[in-house]
């Protein structure tokens, strides 16, 4: 006779047993969750050493210091254009230098990279009218001027992020010739239905966000946080707690669930103006990708972005779905474009370690092989003494180099105007300007009597560019 399997007494045995062991189980870990807790609040971020290097209203242009962090480059592999990085206006930058092993920054200065960022701030209610033109055209652009004299360059490389990369891709169009290459990292750029939720969320028929700034002035920032959070509410709200419960007794679990959440309560309001600006035009209206965007009046010609374009996307995304800049590649005439679409979400891009080990190794690169042959702005002074520098004095003599307009009105006063070298046109360097000697262009006028397409050819540069020189005269 065949024995029964299911014995009632031996299950209800069993249930009770696992019960008092998970009770057990957690009753040791809840005895390290004072010391566990106390753990995240310690923890430490943007650790990389930097200096800053300019200022202006609230925002602060870092530079990140290799040395000082302890990064050894052979002298012959360091590169001489640097990278620019651009933060969006919402959180904190210092999630692109969250910790050592996951430290963009450090990635990139590890491959001979001299790396800058700018760190917008916190605008104050007296901000709230700051609009797009002033980020792009005034703030942007001058720290533009300051990393271009500092290393000498005509151009220097962008790295955009996020909301970031949008406004580096209108300062691109609209500064051609001070951007070497634009790489861009999980950027809002098309929205025609390819913006996932916040698209919906933010679609006119909806949601009008004038309404937010005419109540609040500047956009809160804890408004912000929990809209991100409710687009994953169950693991935003639940899930992730619970892993932190299952591994409150690794210590380099919690340290990284700390740094994470540091990170995600530091959020920052956002100018309201911008904030309505951003939403309606590129959002809801889609300008940008429509190359219809102008910023107080200046056209974003899309038509501009000539240089290399490197767009970074991650495949499961929610915020940015690929999907909303995937396309852009297509409306660009630059012949030098890549699209690196990686395993990875929004902010995994930045912080996963598979991208540390895969992903970041190859834009490295990348930035290196394109940065090789606008090296040659030779600066007066720039040793060591120009940090202690005023940001003030620092615009001044940028200004000084790099407005042409001055120096046109100059030599006009002198009468000499006819015979300024080419050189003192803003966006021709030494490069450009050899190229053009070499063809017997020596002088403003000689480069004023021949027309762009011609100028384009012996500069080897686009014609786009050239029509901007002769704008000048």
């Amino acid at each position: 006779m065949s024995s029964n399997p299911f014995n009632p007494f031996k299950a209800a045995v069993d249930w009770q047993t696992k019960t008092l062991e998970a009770m057990s189980e957690a009753a040791d870990t809840s005895q390290v969750a004072d010391e566990r807790l106390e753990l995240m609040e310690s923890v430490e971020v943007g650790q990389t050493p930097s200096e800053v290097v300019y200022e202006e209203n609230k925002l602060e242009l870092l530079h990140y210091d290799a040395e000082a962090a302890g990064i050894e480059v052979d002298e012959e592999d360091k590169e001489s254009v640097p990278i620019l990085i651009v933060y969006a206006l919402i959180n904190r930058p210092y999630i692109l230098d969250l910790q050592e092993e996951r430290s963009v920054v450090r990635r990139l200065l590890e491959a001979g990279h001299d790396v800058y960022l700018i760190d917008w701030n916190e605008p104050s209610r007296l901000d709230q009218h700051l609009t797009l033109d002033d980020y792009v055209n005034r703030y942007m652009d001058n720290c533009v001027d300051v990393v271009r004299e500092r290393s000498g360059q005509d151009a220097v490389n962008i790295l955009g992020y996020c909301m970031g990369g949008t406004m580096s891709v209108m300062y691109s169009a609209l500064h051609r010739e001070k951007v070497n290459t634009l790489g861009l990292m999980a950027a809002g750029l098309c929205f025609d239905q390819t913006g996932g939720v916040l698209e919906e969320w933010g679609s006119d028929e909806y949601y009008d966000p004038q309404d937010v700034v005419d109540t609040f002035g500047n956009v809160p920032a804890e408004m912000l946080d929990i809209g991100f959070a409710l687009m994953d509410p169950v693991d935003n709200y639940v899930s992730k707690y619970i892993r932190l419960f299952e591994n409150l007794e690794n210590e380099a679990f919690v340290e990284n669930f700390g740094r994470m959440e540091k990170w995600l309560g530091d959020g920052i309001d956002v100018a309201g103006d911008t904030y309505v600006q951003f939403l309606e035009d590129v959002y809801q209206d889609n300008k940008l990708y429509n190359n219809e965007l102008e910023l107080d009046g200046k056209h974003v010609d899309l038509e501009n972005l000539d240089m290399p374009v490197l767009q970074l996307m991650g495949k499961y995304d929610h915020l940015i779905p690929p999907a909303a800049s995937k396309p852009f590649t297509d409306v660009i005439p630059s012949e030098d474009t890549e699209t690196i679409e990686f395993s990875t979400g929004h902010i995994g891009l930045s912080v996963s370690s598979s991208t540390h080990e895969e992903l970041w190794p190859e834009v490295a690169e990348w930035y290196s092989e394109r940065s090789g042959e606008e090296v040659d702005i030779e600066v007066e002074s720039p040793g060591e003494g120009d940090v202690e520098e005023t940001a003030e004095e620092a615009v001044e003599d940028v200004a000084d180099d790099v407005d042409a307009t001055d120096e046109a009105a100059a030599v006009e006063e002198t009468g000499t105007e006819e015979a300024a070298d080419v050189e003192t046109v803003d966006g021709i360097g030494p490069t450009y300007a050899d190229r053009l000697r070499g063809a017997g262009i020596e002088t403003v006028a000689e480069l004023e009597a021949r027309d762009a397409a011609e100028i384009a050819e012996i500069a080897e540069t686009s014609e786009s560019r050239a029509q901007d020189w002769l704008d000048q005269l």
